[in-house]
């Protein structure tokens, strides 16, 4: 499994971004998705995280309400809409995938896109 992640970049404080997980590979055996930024100086923090089917999702308590994680199974692709951005929310913004193959899960992670939110 790939993926690939897009939509990054700079908006100012108050606006909106929606990035892009694109997988491909053996992407059938996707499970979960989702999720997570690393800011410089701080620790990875989960952002959001969503089910398969898309029928369940959570996210980090700095986030909710904030932001929506959607996948579409079809275009093998998951979404992050981002608004009312704050400068805090700068970092560097990863998805993952959990995939599992004969049984045994296997975690996989995309490069980054960072997000400037500039006040």
């Amino acid at each position: 499994v790939q993926l690939v992640e897009s939509g990054g970049g700079l908006v100012q404080a108050g606006g909106s971004l929606r990035l892009s997980c694109a997988a491909s590979g053996s992407t059938f055996n996707i499970r979960n998705m989702g999720w997570y930024r690393q800011a410089p100086g701080k620790q990875r923090e989960l952002v959001a995280a969503i089910t398969s089917g898309g029928g369940s999702t959570n996210y980090g308590d700095s986030v909710k309400g904030r932001f929506t994680i959607s996948r579409d199974n079809a275009e093998n692709t998951m979404y992050l809409q981002m608004k009312s951005l704050k400068p805090e929310d700068t970092a560097v913004y990863v998805c993952y995938a959990r995939a599992v193959v004969a049984g045994t899960s296997h975690e996989y992670w995309g490069q980054g896109t960072q997000v400037t939110v500039s006040s």
